[in-house]
């Protein structure tokens, strides 16, 4: 039985005998390179051709090793499968081959099965505190963890979208032994792990490619976070494909979500990575690819890909739970139920209307054919809490019961649901955006972080600013830490534990084949929606987010569950009562 997983890079450090090491980079902007190994004279590389250098030389499995350029300066192997230090210390040769794999035959889990759980490995403790908590986790009724991304970074602590070794999960979280046990042990309780990996830029601070390889960038695109990596260059997109296969095959992750694809110029690449993905890894492997996307681009979840972020449904659910209509929530103000109605039944709101938030602009793409398990539902995740000033939690921001009944309806919806963690225990503690930089950079940071606010009316005074945290301090990210909610945890977790199994033994099964039937706003926050199981059977959700009850045609069924006692009877009196979920499920003989 095989227990080991090897993917051979064609860059980077690979080992090609126990005691022998290939390397090979892409310098196209330096005259020679030396690879030098800790305690021995640099090496230098032979050119091979179109930008690239080689050497192979005897080291085993712990070496250290970084590579010179032209002018004398010590960078790390941009391919680095794990860093001695930090992310401007030595690179380390690993063996893909030393760790045993103790559930080599896992295959994976069907799609439609899928509830996420996203979560931060620092703040859980590194990967062994994650490795802690997932008996609990699938006890509860999670069948994926969805870890933040983990690619090494600057300093000890990050809320993960600054990497610049996208190979090299970052040493403050375990070793890569420790990341490996951890798939075992998920696969092991037979739950799914993803990973989120950020392909759209690289973090401020420790990228050297710049410096031997500038056209990875282009000069005439930015994004928020900096040059554009430029995806038409062959090299680029063969660096980023070698990534997603790297962490599906050596690691044996269950799957990916790409995070921000829109800022990615050319598309297309990421059909042609998706493509590749499905042709190399096992066929008898349940593999899956999610894609965050701004746009509401459809096309992706038509072939190569499982499913989008569903950004649309959060923030008409947002908008209904808070009443916050600031920032990119104003294009959600109006007739929010509707909007929600649409998402439900639809997958996108915005499938080409314009855009308040954007001036008018158009945005989204028709997506009424896609089945509602290609998209995933959220009420939190770590942009939406993380990108706020104070990062409050949903617990802070609105009613128990309210808060409760859109949980309700978003864990018994056919969509996938993800769940961030804390959510499942009324977690109040915040989750702040931090980092761990010094000098200027931390200084430029703290001010960036405190004028992103300026525009929002309720921080227009620079003294209630102030009060943002210090993204660079260390009770930052220590405040961060989800812990249950005294009084209100227990019951949050059997809330989410009950309907987790509803989920699992009545609606999951019959998934496959989905398609909504009918979803329409019933009042100002209330919206009844229907949709025609695979199997033929019928299920209905009522959900009322408001203060006062609403007027619903009765659902046929039998109800399944009710979040107020009386309230199914009451829907099937024609009165849906406030700040409620009824759920009913007329099976097909």
């Amino acid at each position: 039985m095989t227990r080991s997983f090897v993917h051979q890079l064609p860059f980077g450090a690979n080992l090609i005998a126990p005691d022998r090491a290939r390397f090979r980079l892409y310098a196209p902007a330096q005259q020679r390179i030396h690879v030098e190994i800790d305690g021995r004279a640099p090496a230098p590389m032979r050119r091979a051709g179109d930008g690239w250098f080689e050497a192979e030389l005897q080291c085993a499995p712990g070496t250290r090793y970084l590579y010179i350029l032209d002018d004398g300066s010590r960078v790390p192997d941009p391919a680095s499968r794990a860093q001695a230090d930090d992310v401007h210390s030595w690179s380390v040769i690993v063996d893909p081959t030393a760790y045993n794999w103790q559930m080599p035959e896992w295959r994976g889990r069907l799609w439609h099965e899928t509830v996420l759980y996203e979560l931060h490995c620092g703040l859980l403790g590194g990967f062994r505190g994650v490795e802690a908590a997932l008996p609990r986790l699938a006890d509860l009724g999670i069948t994926a963890i969805e870890l933040m991304p983990l690619s090494d970074f600057s300093g000890q602590r990050n809320w993960g979208y600054d990497g610049v070794l996208p190979f090299a999960p970052d040493r403050s979280y375990g070793s890569t032994d420790d990341l490996k046990a951890l798939v075992d042990a998920a696969h092991a309780l037979d739950l799914m792990i993803f990973l989120d990996v950020v392909y759209n830029h690289f973090g401020p601070e420790g990228n050297y490619i710049a410096r031997y390889a500038p056209t990875t960038f282009r000069d005439d695109v930015k994004t928020p976070w900096g040059p554009s990596i430029d995806f038409r260059r062959p090299e680029v997109r063969r660096f980023f494909t070698e990534n997603a296969l790297y962490w599906l095959l050596e690691y044996r992750f269950d799957g990916l979500r790409l995070d921000a694809v829109h800022a990615i110029t050319e598309a297309d690449w990421l059909d042609e990575m998706s493509a590749e993905v499905h042709a190399r890894v096992d066929p008898n492997r349940q593999v899956h690819l999610v894609l965050e996307h701004e746009g509401n681009v459809a096309s992706h979840l038509r072939d190569g890909f499982d499913a989008q972020w569903n950004d649309d449904l959060h923030n008409a659910l947002h908008v209904l739970l808070t009443g916050e209509t600031d920032g990119y929530y104003c294009d959600y103000a109006e007739a929010p139920a509707s909007k929600l109605a649409k998402g439900l039944a639809e997958g996108f709101i915005y499938q080409g209307e314009p855009s308040r938030h954007r001036d008018g602009a158009k945005r989204g793409t028709p997506s009424a054919d896609l089945a509602p398990t290609s998209f995933v539902f959220f009420l939190q995740n770590h942009d939406q809490i993380g990108n706020r000033a104070l990062g409050e939690r949903l617990t802070a921001l609105c009613p128990t019961d309210t808060l409760e009944a859109a949980i309700a309806l978003q864990i018994l919806a056919p969509q996938i649901p993800l769940i961030f963690m804390g959510e499942e225990d009324a977690s109040p503690t915040p989750f702040f955006f931090f980092s761990d930089y010094t000098g200027d950079l931390a200084d430029a940071v703290r001010k960036g972080r405190r004028q992103e606010f300026a525009r929002f009316a309720a921080f227009s005074d620079p003294g209630l600013r102030e009060q943002i945290p210090d993204p660079i301090a260390l009770s930052t990210f220590e405040r961060s830490v989800p812990r249950p909610d005294d009084k209100r945890g227990p019951t949050r977790f059997a809330l989410y534990k009950r309907l987790l199994s509803l989920r699992r033994s009545l609606i999951a099964p019959r998934l496959p084949g989905t398609r909504a039937v009918r979803a329409n706003a019933i009042g100002a926050a209330a919206v009844h929606a229907q949709w025609r199981l695979g199997d033929g059977s019928d299920f209905t959700l009522l959900a009322n987010l408001g203060a006062d009850r609403a007027t619903v045609a009765p659902p046929g069924g039998r109800a399944v569950f009710e979040g107020r006692l009386g309230a199914a009877d009451a829907a099937a009196k024609g009165h849906l009562p406030e700040r409620t979920t009824v759920a009913f499920l007329d099976v097909v003989p």
